[in-house]
């Protein structure tokens, strides 16, 4: 059941661009969020707030907003989760374009209309834009990110740039309506990491996407952070998040071009695990055997987590998990986490490089998984 808040006074019977806002105890950050949405140079929007149950006064603060500003309108419901929460948003939106913002990031001031602007020239479905950290007055850039929105020419394919499934925020994007309906698109409910398989199906069923390394997006690094990682360190957490990368694999599988295939598991899939790595040393048993059967099942034994794009200690973490090793992956995960940096390294007589672990013998180990790239050495 939910309730709806706020009056629509436009010129325009569709306004060019609907935000989507879930907001579950976030009154700290919610003014500012709606700020940057309604300080946007692009005036013909609507943003709609769907409180989530929040226990805070979220839903309050955002009444106060719809009571100012025709423009905002606030959906009440009961907790339902954040896919649930922008599933029910869209249900109530009316733009021509379907975007989506945390309640506690913030959209630069030129973000829609840069976005609506670069939809408009190339006529595509999706675009995406670039992303930036919130750290307090620190905007701080991501690298992968900027290498994703590189300015190569405002249109892509994913057949053309497969890396680009690796942007899977839901928030610095917009989807044109018809194409979003018309896709049958909708995010997971009640599960984590509902982003990615849902982009991932946008990205295949668009066929033109735009892509603009403008930063339209800030996406804030919370004071409570560390629960993040705790959240990590739980069987819950890494079932859904191998449910989700099966859900977003299967996609690409349909999809049916090898060389997207083959990108999304060596580049895409594995980019998140080092935050899963972290955990070995403290984990239980029960949370080690789903990392131990997921990796098996995405990577290994025809597909080694070695021939990633990951660092060398995670590919040979990675490796050390594949072979059920938990006491020496636990071993090389603390030994990087103390040094905060690269593994020591030793040539070899063949001129190649490896990475060293003291207390792993490498005669153990596959020579893959500890043999460092050209371009790494």
């Amino acid at each position: 059941m939910s309730t709806v808040r706020g009056v629509f006074r436009r010129r325009r019977s569709t306004p060019q661009v609907s935000v989507v806002v879930p907001a579950y105890d976030v009154a700290e950050y919610l003014p500012a969020c709606l700020d940057s949405l309604l300080g946007q140079t692009l005036r013909e929007l609507e943003v709609v707030v769907v409180d989530d149950g929040a226990t805070d006064d979220s839903g309050a603060i955002a009444d106060g907003y719809a009571d100012r500003d025709p423009r905002v309108r606030v959906v009440h419901i009961d907790n339902r989760g954040l896919g649930a929460a922008r599933n029910e948003g869209i249900r109530h939106a009316r733009g021509e374009y379907l975007g989506f913002c945390d309640a506690d990031d913030l959209m630069t001031p030129r973000a829609l209309e840069l976005l609506v602007a670069l939809a408009r020239e190339t006529d595509a479905p999706l675009v995406t834009g670039n992303v930036v950290r919130l750290e307090g007055d620190r905007r701080p850039g991501l690298p992968w990110m900027n290498r994703l929105h590189a300015e190569r020419g405002p249109l892509t394919t994913i057949a053309d740039l497969p890396e680009l499934l690796g942007d899977v925020f839901a928030w610095n994007k917009l989807f044109r309506r018809d194409f979003w309906d018309d896709a049958g698109l909708s995010w997971p409910e009640r599960i984590r990491y509902e982003d990615q398989p849902t982009t991932t199906d946008a990205y295949l069923r668009a066929g033109r996407i735009g892509v603009t390394p403008d930063v339209v997006y800030h996406w804030r690094v919370r004071h409570d952070g560390s629960s993040i990682t705790q959240q990590r360190a739980t069987v819950a957490d890494l079932t859904d998040r191998w449910t989700t990368k099966r859900m977003a694999l299967t996609s690409v599988e349909e999809y049916g071009v090898a060389g997207v295939t083959e990108v999304f598991r060596d580049r895409v899939l594995p980019g998140d695990m080092g935050q899963y790595f972290v955990n070995i040393p403290d984990c239980s048993d029960e949370w080690w055997d789903l990392l131990v059967t997921g990796v098996r099942e995405f990577w290994g034994p025809q597909r080694s987590l070695t021939g990633s794009t990951l660092p060398p200690a995670q590919r040979l973490i990675g490796w050390l998990v594949e072979e059920d090793r938990r006491a020496d992956a636990s071993l090389v995960s603390s030994y990087a986490r103390s040094l905060g940096g690269p593994l020591p390294r030793v040539a070899l007589d063949d001129g190649s490089v490896r990475v060293d672990v003291p207390g792993l013998d490498p005669a153990t180990v596959a020579p893959e998984a500890m043999r460092l790239r050209d371009h790494e050495a």
